[in-house]
């Protein structure tokens, strides 16, 4: 949890405010890839990429 709060913090800093996006967008479908890891929606979600 540090390493999110040293993220937010040089954000708020050098006010990189578009880098709030990409890191939504990584952690939603980081966390969606690990939910899904063995099921059968798994398939699915491969062929968006």
């Amino acid at each position: 949890m540090n390493f999110l709060k040293e993220i937010f913090k040089f954000i708020a800093a050098r006010k990189k405010f578009w880098l709030i996006p990409i890191l939504l967008f990584l952690l939603i479908f980081g966390g969606l890839f690990v939910i899904t890891q063995g099921t059968a929606v798994a398939p699915f979600i491969y062929t968006i990429f």
